[in-house]
């Protein structure tokens, strides 16, 4: 469906799907759901991450502790991230994977080598799918050093935390595209393949967006832009998981649609979470998250211009909590609340067609759960 007709949806709110009583804290869909597929997913890339070889990474970045560099950050939340929940996508693979089950139609050999519905390889798929994000987000700590400061640390360290994120998030990479070759299927290696190709894509578009042109972002491109980083590597896991199981087309493009909706209802949901707390705490969020893009399309170019000067003191910084106050006063936020309900509500859609299930309603109540603020 083009953008121009999911924004017909918007400004009517369908919130039927979700009347129903529902976790609204997504921590605890995610511990629930965890109890499911047979153990927590915080330990899916556990054996990689004790590896002799990334246990030296970690002493060497035990130097950059007392600096800012956002490697540390990422490394913290390895152990524990209770807001972020940096293992979704594996659990959302074997949920999937378990909420599918075995291919009706066909006669399995292997059948008996399932645990708790989930066949090693599916389990293997949602550690694969794990280490790509991982090895993504320590990419993404790489620092640019000519905003660097003094106050971020000494410039040596900030270099030698770049190289350490480069090292370590390769490290990690290597070893996903390892155990993707060991599935022996061309097909799931064809499609995650082709999904780190996405992210690498949309990360590019991302940081080129911010440097040529801030505020460039329409709806449809943020979208577009939106599904490559974020979603497209959940989408083609979950299809992925469905062809392991020898699902046909229908089963594989049902999780892959759930997988897609589900991570940008997720994005939505992150994006509006500054516009949605109350309270005295300073404003933080990107002029290039959902709700300023809806604002900026339906204000236009011209006076979008006239506010950011209107919130900017001598020495061009933003004041966010201003620009906070404008961007409320206009339909950007409500456009983003009914654009995450849009997407919430094609992810049920996705999982009608599987047979009920716990697996299937740790999937619909993560799905509910991305439009609870």
């Amino acid at each position: 469906m083009a953008w121009r007709s999911r924004l017909s949806y918007i400004g009517r709110r369908h919130l039927s799907i979700f009347s129903n009583p529902s976790p609204s804290n997504w921590t605890k869909v995610v511990s629930d759901a965890e109890k499911i597929v047979g153990y927590p997913t915080s330990f899916m890339s556990l054996r990689c991450l004790l590896s002799d070889e990334l246990s030296n990474v970690a002493m060497h970045v035990r130097k950059l502790v007392g600096t800012k560099h956002p490697l540390l950050n990422t490394a913290r939340g390895f152990v524990y991230d209770s807001r972020n929940n940096l293992q979704m996508r594996g659990l959302i693979v074997l949920l999937m994977s378990k909420a599918a089950g075995p291919c009706p139609s066909t006669s399995d050999p292997i059948l008996d080598s399932m645990v708790s519905g989930i066949y090693p390889s599916q389990r293997n798929l949602a550690e694969i799918t794990e280490l790509i994000h991982t090895a993504f987000l320590v990419h993404r700590g790489i620092v640019n050093l000519k905003e660097w400061t003094n106050s971020d640390g000494p410039l040596k360290d900030m270099r030698f935390g770049n190289k350490m994120a480069v090292l370590s998030g390769d490290f990690l990479l290597a070893n996903a595209c390892t155990g993707l070759a060991q599935l022996n299927d061309t097909k799931v290696v064809e499609l995650i393949s082709s999904a780190i190709g996405d992210v690498v894509q949309g990360i590019y578009h991302e940081s080129s967006t911010s440097a040529e042109k801030e505020g460039s972002l329409t709806v449809a491109s943020w979208e577009d832009q939106t599904f490559l980083s974020h979603g497209a590597l959940l989408a083609k896991s979950c299809q992925a998981a469905m062809k392991l199981a020898r699902h046909g087309n229908e089963a594989q493009n049902l999780a892959f649609q759930y997988g897609k909706h589900l991570a940008l209802g997720h994005k939505l949901n992150s994006d509006l979470q500054p516009f949605m707390k109350s309270g005295s705490e300073p404003a933080v969020f990107s002029l290039d998250s959902a709700p300023v893009v809806f604002h900026r399309q339906t204000v236009g170019p011209e006076r979008w211009r006239h506010q950011l000067k209107q919130v900017q003191n001598m020495a061009r910084q933003i004041d966010y909590t201003k620009l906070q106050g404008l961007i409320k006063m206009e339909r950007g936020v409500n456009q983003a609340l009914d654009l995450c309900s849009y997407h919430g509500n094609k992810a049920l859609e996705a999982m009608k067609c599987f047979a009920a299930s716990e697996a299937r309603s740790a999937l619909e109540n993560m799905a509910c759960a991305v439009t609870k603020f």
